[in-house]
């Protein structure tokens, strides 16, 4: 039986993922309950990294990501933290053998966030690598529970996701990133300048890459299936949302998906899926959603 400060922690994580993220905590919901509080601990600790880099404009952000990595490592090689976050991370890692170079890419792309205000395609690739692929990637071990070769199989599929993902963020978020933070992601655009044809461009890369991910998604265990589905549904939305719009539009506003709309996305995604894997194939039901 799990002890109750490690259940404590989890709880933890679970109330960070809910706090900072309606999306993700009803793609999470959608889940077979046994992926539920691993999914938590990822989100938590990413979370909390990217709040270092994000927000803590009145303190050292430098030092506190530098405590936080070794506090990350520490967690994972003793196996407790008495951060509650770090504590039920490294309870996942070592459960599910995440490999350390996924958490090292991602708290490098944290690390980037820190002095880099415009990036050059390899450094573009690198920070989209770990700021989501990395991070998509830990949760898909935790969705094949140990068999290699599954993930393996599915591991590529998965970065195109992670990567349509950040993208599509990057574009919702062009304004407060310039803004507030004085960075701009995509290689060779100036902020003041953006235009159609710079969004275009963008568009049809994120395209790509949510193309690339269908077989993947297709593929995963039918208990992860439809959360992540959702997630997808939810960012395809939320992306032809943002191509309908002009450059002049997404430099001024945040582009969302109001929570009504979420809501509806998860129970047409939650009906379907139940209906059509009682009746009929998974890609039947995808098509239909």
């Amino acid at each position: 039986m799990k002890s109750l400060y490690s259940q404590t922690a989890f709880n933890c994580s679970k109330l960070i993922t809910n706090a900072y993220s309606t999306s993700f905590s009803l793609g999470i919901k959608t889940l077979n309950k046994k992926y539920h509080e691993p999914i938590y601990a990822i989100y938590g600790f990413v979370r909390y990294a990217d709040e270092i880099v994000d927000t803590f404009h009145s303190y050292d952000k430098k030092r506190l990501l530098s405590q936080f990595k070794g506090d990350t490592h520490k967690s994972i090689e003793e196996g407790i933290s008495l951060n509650p976050v770090l504590h039920s991370f490294q309870e996942v890692v070592n459960e599910y053998k995440i490999d350390y170079h996924l958490i090292e890419a991602f708290l490098v792309s944290m690390e980037m966030d820190l002095s880099k205000k415009n990036y050059s395609d390899a450094e573009y690739k690198e920070y989209i690598y770990g700021s989501a692929e990395a991070v998509g990637l830990m949760c898909l071990k935790v969705f094949c529970e140990g068999d290699e070769e599954y993930y393996q199989s599915l591991s590529e599929p998965a970065k195109s996701l992670g990567s349509a993902f950040q993208k599509v963020n990057f574009l919702r978020d062009i304004k407060s990133d310039y803004n507030e933070r004085g960075r701009v992601y995509f290689p060779g655009v100036n902020f003041s300048n953006f235009n159609a044809k710079d969004k275009q461009k963008i568009e049809e890369d994120i395209r790509i890459d949510f193309q690339n991910s269908l077989t993947g998604i297709r593929n995963l265990p039918g208990g992860v299936r439809p959360g992540v589905y959702l997630a997808y549904r939810y960012y395809t939305v939320l992306f032809k949302k943002i191509t309908q719009l002009s450059p002049e539009t997404i430099k001024t506003k945040r582009i969302r998906i109001h929570n009504f709309k979420k809501f509806l996305l998860w129970v047409k995604v939650i009906f379907f899926t139940n209906f059509y894997s009682a009746n009929y194939n998974t890609s039947q039901c995808m098509s239909v959603l």
